[in-house]
């Protein structure tokens, strides 16, 4: 029983360890300029090429392989050629056409190349990506570096896109209080107004304002006239305290309040003054 049970777990073992695995033969990669002969380099899974590869602008990249499956030539569902900026990472697939025999490739030039490669600082890595539905396991090998000769007299312009990120602190400025008028000018207005008072008492005089009907103003409605005059005397108030030191939000509230009381109180002592018109008393 000892030997048996040793015996199987060396086969799982085996089995585990012979597991299918995709990969590749004949990979080869061929730069060619317009117009000249291309140079090939050779490469495998496990051996890259050596020396780095030079695409210029006028020239041609291939890479070629034969796709397989445990050592059998098929094609595969993925097949990639991704080349990668070292730096920050960034990736860019093309995908090879492979036919069913698992020969399979793909060419490219600088035009296809995303901008952010285009004018990457270090040569980029190029790796062969090769996968497929089942058990077998895909394969991801770095096979070559290309460096990429971009144009001398071309124009590069390129502007890095705007990054969602941290921002800087946004310190607020904000306008400072409007400041009260020089004195001098509060002082003209104010002597302005206070020269108008007995301008107003002499007016009123002149029309036939009736001082003598006070007392009997009182006597038959107090509290209307006593709060009438006391709002307007109020509302006084309220435009002085905003011009000295209440802000707009202190002041709309009190003027409402006191616009209402003066209101009311107002109708009924103008009742009571109209009542005393048609009675002839005025």
């Amino acid at each position: 029983m000892r030997f048996s049970l040793t015996a199987t777990l060396l086969a799982l073992s085996s089995a585990a360890s012979a597991a299918s695995q995709w990969g590749f033969t004949d990979g080869s990669v061929t730069v060619a300029a317009k117009g000249g002969e291309g140079v090939t380099e050779k490469f495998t899974s496990a051996v890259r090429v050596k020396t780095e590869v030079a695409l210029g602008h006028t020239s041609t990249l291939k890479v070629s392989l034969t796709a397989e499956e445990d050592s059998k030539a098929k094609r595969p569902h993925q097949a990639f050629l991704v080349l990668r900026e070292k730096a920050s990472g960034l990736e860019a697939p093309f995908p090879l056409i492979i036919k069913e025999s698992g020969k399979g490739s793909v060419k490219l030039t600088q035009k296809d190349l995303p901008i952010q490669l285009l004018n990457a600082a270090a040569p980029l890595e190029a790796k062969i990506v090769l996968g497929s539905f089942g058990a077998s396991k895909a394969i991801v090998a770095s096979v070559f570096d290309i460096n990429v000769v971009r144009n001398p007299n071309g124009a590069n312009n390129y502007e890095a896109p705007l990054r969602y990120g941290k921002r800087p602190e946004i310190h607020h400025i904000f306008r400072a209080d409007p400041k009260n008028p020089p004195k001098v000018i509060s002082l003209a207005f104010a002597g302005a107004v206070l020269a108008a008072v007995p301008v107003l008492l002499i007016s009123w005089l002149a029309l036939g304002a009736n001082l003598s009907h006070a007392g009997k103003a009182l006597g038959a409605a107090p509290i209307s006239h006593a709060v009438f005059y006391g709002s307007i005397l109020a509302m006084e108030g309220v435009f002085f305290l905003y011009y000295s030191t209440w802000n707009l939000f202190q002041t709309l509230p009190a003027i409402a309040v006191v616009g209402v009381v003066a209101f009311l109180s107002g109708n009924s002592a103008l009742g009571e003054v109209q009542r005393r018109r048609l009675a002839g008393e005025r």
